[in-house]
């Protein structure tokens, strides 16, 4: 239902220039021609189409709530791995938890919300995979995916996965950062960041260190992490559990 509500509030200000082609062909005298009815008609079709798209998500964002205070009610804590398209965070879920999760290297290879519980010293966990931040991401496109970015604003720690051997990693982890910052504005809460340094196997020796310098200079609480190793991913989880 998001990524239809994302194609059809992305194609609703486009159909004029589909059938400008059409809008050339004259009515009669005070007619209309065939391009301009068929536009009117689009229009009218998609616009129905997105107000029940909208009223449907809304019942999935209520259905969602429901689970989030049951599971309060449960004493689990709520842990949203958010971060970069193709950042690593469905390897990392599943290093974390050992459950299977779909991991492809693909823009928006996870469109929808992945959970997986786990007890770690005591406490139950559970970890939720979410779509993936991309530069300049439409505002449009930010709505759509509300259903699924609530899961990072009603979270009670987000761990930030970065593809720490991107050679734009930096710039990666701002726009998640501003994106982050609305969505969490959104939700009036303020849960704790953790920062996942991911794809470390992919560092060399000398540039290993580079990514912890730069995550020590930013006031970061930051793990080197390999989720396809294994590295760092038992003190990242410790980590989780034992500073709430």
């Amino acid at each position: 239902m998001q990524v239809e509500l994302a194609q059809l509030e992305y194609l609703l200000p486009r159909l004029t220039r589909m059938w400008v082609h059409l809008s050339r062909i004259r009515g009669g005298i005070g007619l209309r021609g065939p391009g301009e009815t068929q536009l009117e008609t689009d229009r009218r079709m998609i616009r129905r189409k997105i107000g029940v798209l909208k009223g449907k998500l809304e019942e999935v964002a209520e259905h969602r709530g429901r689970l989030r205070a049951r599971s309060r009610d449960r004493g689990v804590v709520r842990v949203a791995l958010v971060g970069y398209t193709n950042a690593g965070k469905s390897s990392l879920l599943k290093a974390l938890t050992g459950a299977d999760a779909h991991v492809e290297d693909r823009l928006f290879a996870t469109l929808d919300t992945e959970s997986r519980e786990v007890q770690v010293n005591g406490q139950r966990l559970r970890f939720t995979d979410t779509v993936g931040f991309i530069r300049k991401l439409p505002h449009d496109l930010v709505a759509s995916f509300r259903a699924t970015l609530e899961e990072a604003a009603e979270a009670d720690v987000i761990v930030h996965v970065v593809d720490a051997s991107h050679p734009a990693w930096e710039d990666q982890a701002e726009v998640v950062g501003e994106v982050l910052a609305g969505v969490v504005a959104d939700g009036g809460r303020a849960p704790r960041v953790v920062v996942a340094l991911n794809k470390s196997d992919l560092l060399g020796p000398d540039e290993v260190h580079e990514p912890v310098r730069e995550a020590i200079r930013r006031g970061w609480d930051a793990f080197l992490t390999s989720a396809s190793k294994g590295t760092g991913v038992v003190a990242l989880e410790s980590s989780v559990a034992g500073r709430l």
